[in-house]
């Protein structure tokens, strides 16, 4: 099926082939990278040139700063129109929908950095607007903790509330690499039989290796048998960032960071939404008040508490309270439910009781899947970029990760071998494990060429990069103004002092084709 029937029918499209729009840009596209290779002396013809992907990997707001000076200086060495792809995960995803805000940022992009510093140096957003947006999303037919995470973490770090969708922004792009966000569905996450590589794009959301896709507008929708059963509006790019890098929807952290809310400004932002909602009505019963008050003592005890401490029996108590209880208030119901429950990045599912033998049986069979970041599983889009229709043959992956700087491109090794997907051996030398060098080359016969650059190095950072990246932790913020120029600056020289290695591998693997 056609992409322009899918987004008409609201059907799922089954295949691996390339969306129709997506298609279409990127021979557009190959136009400009082909006269960027051509000012470079690189000569070749459009069905020949090099298919080039930048991914940026999680990393918080170091990732985010990081990747916007990384593609300063590619833009200043005139490589930047080199790139048909841009893909990230987690914080780097915070970049891309900064600089997708603008149409056809790629063509401004100093005065775009500019921008962005700015506002994430400013000072944020007002509680009273983080209220209205989380009675927004409260309004929708799922309401999780990537809701919260969403208003009362991203928000701190990027400091708007962008309620722009990904279709909406592409509709002002003509001269910008692609964008793919890349998510992992959670209930996939340990399941050999299923797919968690998931990306969204501006025309197409679905399962990268699968290749089971809906129209990005109808992604979250309710669909039945392959066809949409109940619209629901595409989510914005707000809820889209938080999807991106909800790092903690995994396990005990999420505990954590629920400690770290103030359990009175969680409490007044429900009050406000239960005010909202009952048109500031003040004759709910006192039985009424009182239930939802030993709901927030509960809740308040368990923010206060040591996590490990957190027993099922604390969960249950909560359960009880609102489950059986019917005088408690719904806003804070189905937000204890969220929390005891760890629900995260809650949608519909597009592929619910399809009867389809190429989907995996564990996609099918729930009316729910989770979405989260793809950091809890690989740190890096490399999945989203390997479908052999997008026919990439070089990969720059800028690694702004915690601990060890290999893990990603080891991992993406050891997933595609397992996987028969070609990628090329990964071999590092041990002592470089803490001290890594600032550009690594791994090539191989019919697989793509992999640049790996680790953010933290011994050629940026001197005998001590360890001492940086604990400096600047991925839950390291909001940074100050100087902590940004910092990693910038860091960042930077990762590209600058690399341009001719860069060059390098980018002739080498046109001349290959």
């Amino acid at each position: 099926m056609s992409a322009s029937k899918a987004q008409e029918s609201g059907e799922v499209r089954m295949g691996h082939s390339l969306n129709t729009d997506e298609r279409e840009f990127i021979a557009r596209r190959k136009n400009t990278v082909l006269q960027s290779l051509q000012k470079l002396n690189i000569h070749c013809t459009q069905d020949k040139m090099p298919n080039i992907a930048l991914l940026g990997s999680g990393g918080g707001q170091r990732a985010m700063v990081g990747l916007l000076e990384c593609l300063v200086q590619l833009d200043k060495a005139g490589l930047l129109d080199c790139i048909l792809y841009l893909s990230g995960v987690s914080g780097s995803t915070w970049c891309m929908a900064s600089l997708y805000k603008e149409p056809d940022w790629s063509t401004k992009l100093e005065t775009m950095k500019d921008k962005i510093i700015e506002r994430i140096s400013g000072p944020g957003v007002s509680w009273d607007d983080k209220v209205a947006k989380l009675k927004k999303y409260y309004m929708k037919d799922f309401f999780s903790l990537t809701d919260l995470w969403a208003v009362l973490f991203v928000t701190s770090y990027v400091k708007e509330i962008d309620e722009q969708t990904i279709s909406e922004q592409w509709d002002q792009h003509s001269k910008d690499p692609y964008p793919v966000y890349a998510v992992i569905d959670k209930q996939c996450k340990k399941r050999e039989e299923g797919d968690p590589w998931l990306e969204v794009s501006p025309h197409e959301a679905g399962y990268s290796l699968t290749g089971a896709f809906v129209d990005t507008c109808n992604f979250g929708s309710q669909f039945e048998n392959g066809s949409k059963k109940k619209h629901q509006p595409e989510m914005d790019m707000l809820y889209l960032q938080a999807v991106c890098s909800s790092a903690l929807a995994d396990g005990e952290a999420t505990w954590k960071w629920i400690k770290a809310i103030s359990a009175p400004e969680l409490k007044s932002a429900l009050d406000k939404m239960e005010k909202d909602k009952t048109g500031g009505n003040a004759s709910r019963s006192s039985q009424q008040s009182a239930g939802e008050d030993e709901c927030y003592q509960e809740l308040s005890s368990i923010v206060n508490a040591d996590p490990s401490a957190l027993e099922q029996s604390s969960k249950t108590k909560l359960t009880d309270l609102f489950g059986a209880k019917k005088q408690t208030g719904q806003t804070t119901q189905k937000t204890l439910k969220c929390i005891t429950q760890s629900i995260w990045g809650r949608n519909y599912n597009f592929l619910h009781n399809m009867t389809d033998e190429s989907v995996p049986a564990a996609l099918l069979q729930k009316e729910t899947r989770d979405f989260i970041d793809a950091g809890l599983l690989l740190n890096s889009p490399y999945f989203s970029m390997l479908r052999k229709e997008r026919n990439i043959d070089l990969l720059i992956a800028l690694d702004f990760s915690d601990g060890d700087p290999f893990t990603t491109v080891r991992e993406a090794a050891k997933t595609c071998k397992k996987l028969n997907i070609p990628f090329p051996e990964v071999n590092v030398p041990s002592d470089e494990g803490k001290k890594p060098k600032d550009f690594y080359v791994f090539k191989g016969q019919n697989v793509p060429t992999v640049i790996h650059i680790p953010l933290f190095n011994v050629v940026n950072c001197g005998d001590k990069p360890g001492d940086w990246r604990k400096k600047y932790g991925i839950l390291k913020g909001p940074y100050s103004a100087e902590m940004t120029a910092e990693v910038m600056g860091v960042a930077g020289k990762n590209i600058s002092n690399n341009i001719e290695k860069l060059l390098e591998q980018i002739r080498a693997v046109a001349a290959a084709k």
